[in-house]
């Protein structure tokens, strides 16, 4: 991101109210106990397993463990995955 951009996001959502995770692109991840994970804004899977879900995001992974995975829902920027979730860890690169 310019360092234009970077000063201009700021003024923009003070402007216009907007939430800061929709206009910086960040990854949105919503846990439901311990049985769904809802993704949004994701760049595509790198890993998926039954036991293990890798996903890239525009600042880096999100990986995602546990066991009897299955993708209820996979559209271009969101991802539904169920199963027993046992830890999920955000990793910059």
């Amino acid at each position: 991101m310019s360092k234009k951009h970077q000063r201009f996001l700021p003024w923009i959502m003070n402007q216009f109210a907007l939430p800061s995770d929709i206009v910086s692109d960040l990854p949105r991840v919503t846990i439901l106990g311990q049985l769904h994970v809802y993704i949004e804004n994701h760049q595509g899977l790198v890993v998926y397993s039954d036991t293990e879900l890798t996903l890239k995001t525009r600042t880096g992974l999100i990986k995602i463990s546990g066991s009897g995975f299955v993708l209820k829902m996979m559209l271009p920027q969101e991802l539904l995955l169920e199963g027993t979730i046992n830890d999920v860890t955000y990793i910059t690169g």
